[in-house]
C-alpha cells in the first residue's frame, strides 16, 4: 500500500473534480475582480498604504504559522523602504527580518521572473542568514540531504513522537524540483487560482529544504496569485487567513499527502480559505473607502492638523465618546483651542453634538 501521495505511480499528475469546484472558483474569481476594481478607484496614497499593510501582515502571519514572531515595526519599515514610501518612519532592521521581507517582495514585485533553483536558494539564504534555525545548524541555500535521517514533520514529546508526514528521499529532489519548475513556468489553460493552490501543495509535499518550506510554499502561492492578477499590488493576505485556520490547514495538508492524487479536498479548502481572506479584506477596506469618500466630499473644507487628526480617529472608529477634554489631550492643545476647533467643525457640518449638552457634551461625525 502506498503511504504518501508522491508514492503513487502517476505522481505528480494531480487530478480534481472540476465540476465540484466550479462554484467556489467562480465565487473567488468574482470577489477577486471586485476587490481589484474597487482598489483602482482609490488614490495612490491609499492604495500604497493598503499594499504596505497587506504585505506586512502577510509576512508576519506566515512566520507566525511556523511559530516565529517577527518585530512588526521592523517588518513594516523594511516593506515601506522597498516600496519607496518615504511617508513611513523607518527604523533599523535586523538581517533576519530583511531576508524574509526580501523573499516576499521578490516574489510579488518580480512575479513574472522565472522561478529557478538559484532564486529559491537565495530566498532560503535570506530566511536563515546565520545558517541556523533557532539553535540548530541547517543546510542553507541548497536542497536538504538525508544525513540526519529522513525529513519528517513530527509532533509530540521525545519518546512519544507522532509522524504526520515523511517527505520523499533527498536523492529524488533534483529530478522532482526540475519537474516542479517546468510545471510552474508552463503556460497552459489551468486557472491561476487553482495553480496557486497546487503550487503550494506540490512544493510543501516535496519539502526540499531543511527548514522554511511552509513559508516558501505560501510565498509561491502569493507569487502565482500576483501573476494571475497581473499586478504586484497585494490587497489581501492569504497567510493571515491561514494563520487563523492553522489547525485545519495542517489537517487538510496531512490528509491530502496521505491520500491518492485526487486533490479536490485540498483545492476546495484552499479556495474557501482564499475567499475568506478576500472577504476579511473587504471588511477592513470598507473603512478605507469610507474615509476616502469622506475626504473627497470635504475637499474644500480648510481644516487644521488637529482637526484632521481627530476626524481621522473618528473615521477609524473612536473608542468611547469624544469630549472637548479628550480632544485637548489627544491633540495636545488647550481646552479653549479644543473648543474652538470643535465649533468650527460644527459650523462646517462635519461634527454634530449629542443631545445631553452642558459639560457632558460629546461629539460625533455627522452622517
Amino acid at each position: 500500500m502506498k503511504k504518501y501521495i508522491y508514492d503513487q505511480p502517476e505522481w505528480p499528475k494531480f487530478r480534481w473534480d472540476a465540476a465540484a469546484l466550479s462554484g467556489q472558483l467562480a465565487e473567488v474569481r468574482h470577489r477577486q475582480g471586485r476587490l481589484l476594481g474597487r482598489m483602482e478607484g482609490l488614490g495612490f496614497s491609499l492604495r500604497a498604504e493598503t499594499v504596505l499593510n497587506t504585505l506586512t501582515q502577510d509576512i508576519l502571519q506566515s512566520s507566525e504559522i511556523e511559530g516565529e514572531i517577527l518585530d512588526a515595526v521592523q517588518v513594516r519599515s523594511s516593506v515601506a523602504k522597498k516600496l519607496g514610501l518615504d511617508t513611513v518612519a523607518l527604523v533599523p532592521v535586523d538581517r533576519a527580518v530583511e531576508g524574509v521581507v526580501e523573499m516576499m517582495m521578490d516574489a510579488t514585485q518580480n512575479y513574472n521572473a522565472p522561478l529557478t533553483a538559484d532564486r529559491l536558494f537565495g530566498w532560503h539564504a535570506g530566511l536563515f542568514p546565520t545558517g541556523y534555525s533557532g539553535m540548530r545548524k541547517i543546510k542553507v541555500g541548497s536542497w536538504r540531504d538525508d544525513a540526519k535521517g529522513p525529513m519528517q514533520v513530527v509532533s509530540g514529546s521525545i519518546g512519544r513522537e507522532h509522524v504526520h508526514y515523511e517527505a520523499p528521499a533527498a536523492a529524488r529532489l533534483e529530478d522532482e524540483m526540475r519537474s516542479f519548475f517546468k510545471w510552474f513556468e508552463s503556460r497552459d489553460e489551468l486557472d491561476g487560482v487553482l495553480r496557486s493552490g497546487l503550487a503550494h501543495l506540490w512544493f510543501v509535499t516535496l519539502h526540499p529544504f531543511e527548514d522554511g518550506n511552509g513559508r516558501i510554499a505560501r510565498t509561491l502561492a502569493d507569487m502565482v496569485l500576483a501573476r494571475t492578477e497581473e499586478t504586484p499590488q497585494r490587497f489581501y493576505s492569504l497567510s493571515s487567513q491561514i494563520r487563523k485556520e492553522r489547525k485545519e490547514y495542517y489537517d487538510v495538508l496531512e490528509r491530502t499527502q496521505k491520500s491518492d492524487l485526487d486533490v479536490t479536498y485540498w483545492l476546495s479548502w484552499f479556495l474557501a480559505c482564499l475567499g475568506r481572506a478576500i472577504g476579511e479584506t473587504e471588511i477592513v477596506l470598507e473603512a478605507v473607502f469610507k474615509k476616502a469618500r469622506f475626504w473627497e466630499q470635504k475637499a474644500t473644507a480648510s481644516l487644521n492638523e488637529r482637526q484632521k487628526l481627530i476626524v481621522n480617529k473618528l473615521l477609524d472608529g473612536f473608542d468611547g465618546k469624544l469630549t472637548s477634554s479628550k480632544w485637548a489631550k489627544i491633540a495636545k492643545c488647550s481646552q479653549d483651542t479644543a473648543l474652538r476647533d470643535i465649533r468650527e467643525l460644527l459650523e462646517l457640518g462635519i461634527l454634530t453634538k449629542n443631545a445631553a449638552g452642558g459639560r457632558s457634551s460629546a461629539y460625533m461625525l455627522k452622517e
